[in-house]
């Protein structure tokens, strides 16, 4: 990896780590809903200008419905599972559970997509739910209810990231593909109209006194434009240069940087099952996407 992609790969990771930061800080001000919702249509709207701007071909080629119902699995649940987590979790601790991301698509694959499960990937399953066990039981915040809840939130909102990577192989990538911009801007405009009725629902509870202050709006625009927009390009552009593998390295270095910004900036506490949770968690990742090794009759040929 040049030092090009290496800083986009490190910079990549610092946004979607803050992401969970700024969730923490607009859920209280505004609601779980609102916040996930706002986000999701700043997104769009920024990648909708962001295309205009580059003249990108807005042809979608049938696949718009495929991309709305993949944005609502990819963008829209999970959105709404981080914003709810946020209600009773610590930024760091969201962060780290969205690192068991590449261990729900190995356990979704195998059981719905008839994907090999082997003894590695299956090992790095058990040590990362090992891994977050540990957290939710022996970190800074107390075991309970709320815990259990927020924890669920967000393997629910990960298992949603799991899905939706095999629907978009199947759907968009086999069948042809299509701009990944465009992709991106089909799965927030998905990801808006799914939240659109909870917002609703919402809106006559919505806060006015924080909407009227610069920071809630500053928090959402690094929220919707920065995190989630900006973050796309990035993304994107990472699996052009060097591949979808190397690009879900990120997964390792996010909960790092989630849990730097809650102690920064939120004073969020720190403690070893930081450590050693992440630690579970990350060798397990490794276990799940590490190369298989090469049959003995392929060695022998070399």
């Amino acid at each position: 990896m040049n030092p090009a992609d290496l800083l986009r790969l490190l910079s990549l990771a610092a946004i979607w780590g803050a992401s969970f930061l700024f969730i923490r800080i607009l859920v209280p001000e505004i609601g779980a809903m609102p916040t996930a919702f706002l986000r999701v249509l700043l997104s769009a709207l920024g990648l909708a200008v962001l295309l205009a701007l580059l003249r990108s071909d807005w042809a979608f080629r049938g696949k718009l419905g495929k991309t709305l119902v993949i944005g609502t699995v990819s963008s829209g649940i999970p959105a709404a599972m981080y914003a709810l987590a946020a209600q009773v979790l610590p930024a760091g601790y969201s962060a780290i559970f969205n690192a068991t991301t590449p261990l729900m698509g190995v356990l979704i694959g195998a059981l719905f997509f008839s994907e090999k499960l082997t003894g590695a990937k299956a090992g790095g399953v058990l040590m990362g739910l090992a891994g977050v066990a540990l957290l939710t039981r022996t970190g800074p915040v107390a075991f309970d209810a709320n815990l259990l809840w927020g924890a669920a939130a967000c393997l629910v909102a990960t298992t949603c990231y799991g899905f939706a990577g095999f629907m978009t192989k199947r759907w968009i990538s086999e069948a042809g593909g299509m701009d990944s911009g465009l992709v991106a801007l089909g799965c927030q405009i998905g990801a808006t109209l799914c939240l659109l009725p909870a917002f609703a629902w919402d809106a006559g509870d919505l806060p006015l006194a924080p909407l009227a202050e610069p920071g809630t709006w500053l928090a959402l625009a690094a929220l919707g434009f920065v995190c989630t927009s900006f973050a796309y390009i990035l993304y994107f552009r990472l699996i052009a240069n060097v591949g979808p593998v190397k690009t879900m390295t990120v997964t390792f270095l996010i909960p790092p940087f989630g849990v730097f910004w809650g102690v920064l900036l939120l004073d969020e506490s720190l403690s070893m099952a930081h450590l050693q949770g992440g630690v579970l968690i990350a060798l397990a990742l490794w276990l799940v996407l590490k190369p298989a090794a090469a049959p003995a009759e392929a060695k022998a040929t070399r």
